[in-house]
């Protein structure tokens, strides 16, 4: 039997389960810095607690590691958000209304995706940042490839629904 113990089973678990878990986290949360904080504390857990997991269970065990990690995270966001300040704007050499145009889209785009029910932002995230197939994420959700190509078709008529509703871009 193979254990997690041992340093190359544990490579071969970091090597095909770190970036996943790090985008699983990422749709999930929408904060790619707090995904990869997430993810390599679940990992050092699994390291940490290696002689109590099996290693054909390791994925499972990372996965419920880090989805009890982004919960506490969010908990401890609930607190936090009452005394977080914004920073002052970036100082740049752009067309102020170039910036203010690009900025003002940003941040109409996250939201939108945001606004998405999680299944198609989960599709949609893996199609368009990760470059993943239909099929390849029909696998990782465990779902159908026509699942996710309605899922994509749904994420991106309301994507464009949401931009062009507020006017500001026209199709």
């Amino acid at each position: 039997m193979r254990s997690v113990c041992e340093e190359q089973n544990f490579q071969e678990i970091y090597r095909s389960h770190a970036k996943p878990l790090r985008n699983y986290l990422y749709y999930k949360s929408g904060d790619l810095e707090k995904a990869e904080d997430l993810s390599q504390e679940a990992l050092i857990r699994l390291w940490e607690n290696c002689k109590e997991v099996i290693f054909e269970k390791a994925k499972s065990y990372l996965y419920t590691i880090a989805h009890r990690l982004m919960l506490d995270h969010f908990r401890h966001q609930k607190v936090v958000l009452e005394f977080v300040k914004e920073s002052p704007a970036p100082i740049t050499n752009q067309d102020p209304d170039f910036t203010l145009r690009e900025k003002e889209f940003e941040s109409i785009l996250e939201k939108a995706i945001a606004e998405l029910p999680e299944g198609q932002r989960e599709a949609f995230l893996m199609n368009r940042i990760d470059k993943m197939s239909y099929a390849e994420i029909a696998e990782t959700l465990g779902i159908s490839v026509k699942a996710v190509e309605k899922r994509m078709h749904l994420a991106l008529h309301s994507l464009k629904d949401k931009i062009k509703e507020l006017g500001i871009y026209k199709f």
